[in-house]
């Protein structure tokens, strides 16, 4: 028997109004809905949300808003978010993991993990043994000497053109195409306005699809396939890219036990680029949006993965407690 009641999802809150109104009808409020179904309680909070009782550190209280919860029937969701907007946050985000941890939460999603999330070469190096071979991944700091050009020691086997994005954002935000070195001067002197590490890759050719498995307790769940809008390096939905649920390609399925070995949690995205010959993988979404589609009304694709993402939280959560002999 569960004893969980609520899943907390520490998510910095700084969305702009015109953000809010789109997220929550594309995903926000259908998350909540299902997880209602299963008969749990599904809140977004922000990290300053929190307050923690330390004052007796045997036992300490924590409080989401005013109201004391305990790890036996609470989790925290703890993928870490780190958008321009957000980086601010960064910190207290770390920092409330790490609270929640050593205060005895179950976290599905392990802090120690989000750095290698997080930042796109940890990724490519930490599964650097993948059965579908990681992009070539080259990553360069912009702070206050980016104009000495001293990053461009590495830039000697770079071929062109190039893909220039940041090292930790998602969405496909700050996504570039460079043609040469003196692009990836430009784009290196604007990152440096936000001090934003960058990552280089090989450009893959018009119309590189991207593929992200939706892998729920070790096993290839459902795959969206993103096509990118004519002209664009990227292929998600946010820059005009389509969307379509097909089958989850043989190589993908296969693949996925050797992700689910590196990263035994109950829910992750894996994706995948294909260049027309061959997969690459590409990079990893502890929270990769479950996203609708559009040609069923009724979202049950959507709505599946869902369940089954919060299924497995919960179960997860079950057999922690059990481990723990709580």
């Amino acid at each position: 028997m569960s004893t969980l009641r609520r899943m907390c999802w520490i998510f910095p809150d700084r969305e702009s109004t015109r953000g809010t109104a789109m997220w929550h009808p594309f995903f926000w409020d259908l998350y909540a809905e299902v997880a209602g179904e299963l008969g749990l309680r599904w809140t977004r909070n922000a990290p300053d949300s929190v307050t923690v009782d330390g004052l007796d550190a045997g036992k300490p209280r924590v409080y989401v808003d005013d109201e004391l919860v305990t790890p036996e029937d609470t989790l925290f969701i703890t993928a870490l978010y780190s958008l321009p907007y957000q980086s601010m946050d960064v910190f207290n985000q770390y920092a409330l993991y790490a609270v929640l941890e050593q205060a005895g939460f179950y976290l599905p999603f392990p802090p120690g993990l989000s750095p290698i999330a997080n930042d796109k070469l940890a990724t490519v190096l930490h599964l650097r043994d993948s059965p579908i071979p990681p992009i070539p991944t080259l990553r360069i700091g912009t702070g206050r000497d980016v104009g000495k050009h001293l990053y461009e020691v590495a830039l000697e086997n770079l071929t062109y053109p190039a893909i220039v994005k940041p090292a930790g954002w998602c969405g496909g935000g700050g996504v570039n195409l460079a043609r040469d070195a003196e692009e990836i001067r430009g784009l290196a002197s604007l990152a440096q306005g936000g001090d934003t590490t960058l990552v280089i890759q090989p450009y893959l050719g018009e119309g590189t699809i991207d593929y992200r498995v939706y892998v729920v307790d070790g096993r290839p769940y459902a795959v969206m396939k993103r096509i990118p809008e004519p002209g664009s390096p990227v292929a998600n939905a946010s820059r005009g890219g389509s969307m379509e649920f097909p089958p989850v390609p043989p190589e993908l399925a296969a693949a996925t036990e050797y992700f689910a070995r590196r990263l035994p949690i109950p829910f992750f995205c894996a994706d995948f680029l294909f260049d027309g010959e061959r997969y690459w993988f590409s990079e990893l979404e502890p929270d990769g949006v479950i996203a609708p589609d559009h040609g069923d009304p009724a979202r049950t694709l959507q709505r599946d993965i869902t369940r089954a993402r919060w299924t497995a939280y919960r179960d997860a959560h079950t057999r922690w407690l059990n481990q723990e002999g709580r």
